[in-house]
């Protein structure tokens, strides 16, 4: 469902961009949002899309399509957030296993945004990506535990993503999976886009997004390997569908992986535990390293003890 807001252009005393026009309206937060609209093609001239430097003329009809998360009320909430680190502009976060990262129309609370909010308040956060995702430049699944990225404006947001962009900034990941690797290390360069048969997951798909995962084997195992992965794309649940589709299912992902192991955890036993990034202030590399989460050690014992 979405709500449709419609705007008539009165009186036009000099020239006026469509996105500058928009965020002067009481529903909007920033014009940034109202670019960020404009770019999803919710926002409609005289029943025609324009860019955000559309200059607005008297009696110009302007329609915004506004999805349901406009009307979801996003509460702060005191949950401890585990900083890595952090300066005035960005911070990292170790986001713990069993917590989304922004909220959804159907669940507004218990999110990292929720905890991001009573801290440092949608003044302290980005706010390109809209009023959910406050802050968020980059994602986790909630049953991933690791470094995430947060940006407190959105000149830090855009200078972030687009070392994301040019593949400057690395995300690397640890995994456990089924199966060994032929090769000590190699790429997975294979498609993704939404299962047509079920759209809750991803999958590979012919006429999807281009998508890039490197692999190396840290340790193999009798039928199980422990490998690093670096992120050279980021789509939705990619690693989690890379490794299933080539064989190497995350060890009890329920989700993609129909085998799980007698050790209980948390969903996937997968981690982003390595961040490399350029801070927006005198272009400092930042260098972060986390230690391998409780499920990795919990599964790396268990299959020391009984896989060799």
């Amino acid at each position: 469902m979405s709500k449709k807001y419609v705007f008539s252009v009165q009186s036009v005393s000099e020239p006026l961009r469509l996105d500058t026009f928009l965020s002067k309206q009481d529903i909007f937060s920033s014009r940034s949002q109202v670019q960020n609209l404009i770019k999803k093609n919710q926002v409609y001239v005289n029943g025609k899309m324009q860019k955000g430097s559309y200059s607005v003329r008297e009696e110009d009809l302007i329609e915004v399509e506004l999805s349901d998360e406009f009307n979801v009320i996003i509460p702060p909430e005191n949950i401890v957030l585990d900083i890595v680190w952090e300066d005035d502009d960005i911070l990292v976060i170790n986001k713990p296993k069993a917590m989304l990262t922004h909220p959804t129309v159907k669940e507004t609370t218990g999110t990292l945004v929720n905890a991001l909010l009573y801290k440092y308040g949608y003044d302290g956060l980005s706010d390109i990506n809209g009023v959910m995702r406050p802050g968020i430049v980059h994602r986790l699944d909630r049953n991933t535990s690791g470094l995430l990225m947060v940006a407190k404006n959105n000149k830090a947001h855009q200078h972030l993503a687009e070392q994301i962009k040019i593949k400057s900034a690395r995300r690397n990941y640890l995994a456990i999976v089924h199966g060994n690797f032929e090769n000590q290390t190699g790429t997975i360069d294979l498609p993704i886009g939404r299962n047509p048969n079920h759209p809750e997951k991803m999958a590979v798909e012919e006429n999807g997004k281009p998508s890039v995962t490197h692999y190396k084997i840290i340790e193999q195992f009798k039928g199980y390997s422990y490998v690093e992965l670096e992120l050279e794309t980021g789509r939705t649940h990619q690693i989690r569908v890379h490794l299933s589709y080539t064989g190497h299912p995350i060890v009890n992902d329920s989700l993609y992986n129909p085998n799980s192991l007698k050790v209980k955890t948390q969903e996937q036993v997968l981690q982003a535990y390595k961040l490399k990034f350029t801070a927006l202030k005198n272009d400092d590399i930042i260098n972060l390293e986390i230690s391998p989460d409780e499920d990795i050690e919990k599964v790396l014992k268990y299959l020391r003890s009984n896989y060799r």
